[in-house]
């Protein structure tokens, strides 16, 4: 069995690495996807005052208003989900009928459902017929235009700034503080005889932009984050410390060359984190393994290891020995040579079947002779340049674990770069907790993503 005893290994190293390697495309802080509203309940609603279309994305008011409980009131079929930057629907009111008392917010779940959202506590609407913003209260106060037939509103969830906001034929029309933490569901509300209106979850594109609107507000985060000036010695040493931590000897070579031009000479302090001398361990054997690895060069790697690190492989079933072995598998069915690569499995890998934490990743990786184009498989990514770099990660780490100066082995799983990035999501986690777990977690492949995106508009 696989054991912290094992030379250059610990259970913090298999977990993290089993993530990496065998799910390289999920974001291990990902959270599972919450439930979206898609149509409107009848079940849950006022009822006798308005009918519900079949379709569940209408509401018609088909009686005569007699008094102010006559509300034809109908929420989402689930609440907004809280964990995004945003949340938005939209309502074309389609008939503004007699007296035109439509309104559009967003109601607690167990919301008096003969009353206009925003009459009651914990509930927020915006009326077409005075234009007022109602929260909490019978009584409105001043806030944007009023709205009737052939008219788009739209209301919405600002999670980064816990705000309501609403809009009007695709301007924004103002914003409210929400003092509510929890669940709310999309509501609206229909109150004289012949209004109609039609809602809009997301089936069809919004009027409003709610993409330019989420990208304004990642804008304004990014502009405060920028506020805070940091020396420019401080990210050089980051960036460096990273290229240290991997081995990428040659582009260290290259970013220190460039810098001599920009920086002043840096003296590294210890206290400051970052202990160079140590980071610095074996760091031309580091890129050499680096480069046979993510050229595919297996065995060539594997002499290196034998040469210049044996107590690292000395154990035929270490987890070292696992991954390697593993990637010359992958290696011969890239290539083309499964029967090599059967045959491989047999006499290399079939030994890791009695370890229990590393048989079910090694089930996922031989799955792939089971696809007639494994590069298409639900295993595909086995095959991709991603497996190369995550065993060189790896390897690079199980070799930063053998300094003799080491203080802490954890220490050398992570670069600085990384250790920012895992406090930052921390706090961002920390900052959602004191708004009632409302707004979206910090994911790095997200904010990557927004900001190339944002390079194209």
């Amino acid at each position: 069995m696989v054991n912290d005893r094992e030379p250059g290994f610990n259970c913090s190293l298999l977990s993290d690495l089993g993530a990496r390697l065998w799910n390289p495309d999920q974001d291990v802080s990902m959270e599972e996807k919450e439930e979206v509203p898609t149509h409107l309940n009848p079940i849950n609603s006022s009822g006798g005052f308005h009918v519900v279309s079949t379709d569940k994305l209408a509401v018609h008011y088909t009686s005569s208003q007699l008094h102010g409980h006559d509300v034809g009131v109908v929420q989402a079929n689930c609440p907004a989900p809280v964990k995004t930057l945003a949340y938005y629907f939209e309502i074309f009111v389609k008939n503004a009928g007699l007296k035109g008392q439509i309104a559009i917010g967003f109601t607690c779940e167990n919301f008096k459902m003969r009353r206009q959202p925003g009459w009651e506590a914990n509930s927020y609407g915006y009326h077409g017929d005075d234009g007022l913003l109602y929260r909490g209260q019978g009584k409105g106060e001043s806030f944007g235009p009023t709205f009737t037939s052939g008219d788009t509103i739209g209301g919405g969830i600002n999670y980064a700034t816990q705000e309501f906001f609403f809009t009007k034929n695709g301007k924004l029309v103002g914003t409210v503080y929400k003092d509510v933490k929890g669940p709310l569901f999309p509501t609206i509300a229909v109150h004289s005889q012949n209004e109609e209106v039609h809602v809009n979850f997301g089936q069809q594109q919004f009027v409003f932009d709610i993409e330019a609107f989420e990208l304004e507000e990642r804008r304004k985060q990014q502009i405060m984050i920028e506020k805070e000036s940091l020396p420019l010695s401080l990210s050089h040493l980051i960036v460096r410390s990273y290229l240290i931590h991997y081995g990428y000897e040659e582009t260290l070579n290259s970013f220190d060359a460039a810098s001599r031009t920009t920086l002043p000479p840096v003296h590294v302090a210890q206290e400051n984190g970052f202990m160079e001398e140590s980071e610095m361990y074996a760091l031309n054997h580091r890129k050499i393994l680096r480069q046979l690895i993510r050229n595919g060069e297996i065995d060539s790697a594997f002499s290196k290891l034998r040469e210049w690190y044996p107590q690292l492989v000395q154990k035929e079933t270490s987890t070292i020995c696992f991954l390697l072995h593993c990637q010359k598998f992958i290696e011969l069915v890239r290539a083309g040579l499964l029967e090599a690569a059967v045959n491989y499995a047999r006499a290399e890998l079939a030994k890791f079947f009695k370890d229990s934490p590393l048989c079910s990743l090694l089930q996922e990786c031989i799955a792939l002779l089971a696809y007639e184009e494994p590069q298409n498989s639900p295993v595909g990514h086995f095959l991709n340049m991603a497996q190369r770099e995550a065993v060189a990660d790896a390897i690079n780490t199980t070799i930063l674990s053998t300094n003799p100066n080491l203080k802490d082995s954890q220490h050398c799983l992570h670069s600085h770069l990384e250790k920012l990035l895992r406090q930052l999501s921390a706090c961002c986690l920390e900052r959602r907790a004191l708004n009632g777990d409302q707004g979206e977690a910090f994911h790095l492949h997200k904010v990557l993503s927004s900001g190339s995106k944002g390079d194209r508009r």
